[in-house]
């Protein structure tokens, strides 16, 4: 249902388009943001279909999201718009070259998630080595190697709790340099190659782009030791699943666990039970804290964009 969360119209409207919504605190807190900006908030929550997206966006300055699809259609629809702000660090639901040829500003909140999918990334973790707490003898994580790759903001904090748990944490991202990662206690390692030849576990944190779909293939994979497993927080798409599933078939010490189904789900099932865990759906950021903070931060960035020009989480620069 579309509803003006207030008894007079502002020039401003922000719209906060969430097919699954926020939590309630995080809606007031929004609406408090905006409001106290001088500007309109407009709910679209729990909707279904395109339609309604389509219709609220006809007349709005701005568009808060989550894994709402923000595609061409909808910003030809969207005439005002200006900026829309993706609640979350992913931000691959929105297309970015159609906001470019509009002169719309594409923003993400990094870092407000971040937490969420690290504790995520050590809930399935300890999940799969301990067999599914299936009453059966499992292993320890202590003493295991971990490598991070990419190492932004859910990179530095699954290096954080690994090293609570005793793992021999490597990292690499050619984007960051190799003092900060190495501050960190974190061995920095010069090519993504070393990276899964030395490490048991795997976890991804690198976006979908251009260049990362399906870059993790066979040659990276068959690079990795005895008991590898590959864990993906990331978006299913970096995965190359023919590589995966080839792997697989090669060698039945390799596992995978993965915050999103694979495309070929059923594969895995009908032929590896045992050697996978993957969430029914992406829950990475699924908390009542990273929703409100990435809620409340997107609110925040719109705020500062309309009223000062701040572009500093942009992502169609």
């Amino acid at each position: 249902m579309l509803t003006k969360h207030a008894n007079f119209t502002f020039m401003t409207k922000v719209l906060v388009a969430t097919e699954k919504p926020f939590a309630k605190e995080a809606v007031d807190g929004i609406v408090k943001i905006i409001e106290k900006a001088g500007f309109t908030p407009v709910l679209l929550e729990s909707y279904s279909g395109k339609q309604p997206l389509l219709d609220a966006v006809v007349d709005v300055d701005a568009i808060i999201i989550r894994s709402d699809i923000i595609d061409k259609e909808v910003i030809d629809a969207a005439k005002q718009l200006k900026i829309v702000v993706r609640a979350g660090a992913g931000y691959d639901n929105i297309d970015l070259a159609a906001c470019t040829a509009r002169g719309i500003v594409a923003m993400n909140t990094p870092g407000q998630n971040a937490n969420a999918v690290a504790e995520l990334v050590f809930g399935m973790m300890v999940f799969f080595a301990r067999v599914g707490f299936n009453g059966k003898s499992g292993t320890e994580l202590r003493g295991k190697t971990l490598g991070i790759h990419a190492y932004g903001n859910i990179g530095k904090l699954v290096a954080k709790i690994a090293k609570g748990f005793g793992m021999k944490v490597y990292a690499f991202d050619p984007y960051v340099s190799h003092s900060v990662i190495e501050a960190d206690g974190v061995v920095s390692l010069a090519t993504v190659e070393e990276l899964y030849s030395m490490c048991q576990y795997v976890s991804l944190h690198i976006p979908a782009t251009e260049k990362t779909i399906k870059s993790i293939n066979y040659t990276l994979l068959s690079k990795m030791p005895k008991g590898a497993v590959l864990v993906n927080t990331a978006r299913k798409e970096v995965i190359h699943e023919d590589d995966l599933l080839k792997i697989f078939s090669e060698r039945s010490d390799f596992s995978y666990l993965a915050d999103v189904q694979p495309s070929k789900v059923a594969e895995f099932e009908q032929n590896y039970k045992g050697r996978f865990f993957f969430t029914p759906k992406k829950i990475g950021a699924q908390t009542e804290e990273a929703n409100i903070n990435a809620g409340l931060a997107a609110a925040k960035q719109i705020v500062g964009f309309i009223t000062n020009g701040d572009t500093t989480f942009q992502v169609n620069k």
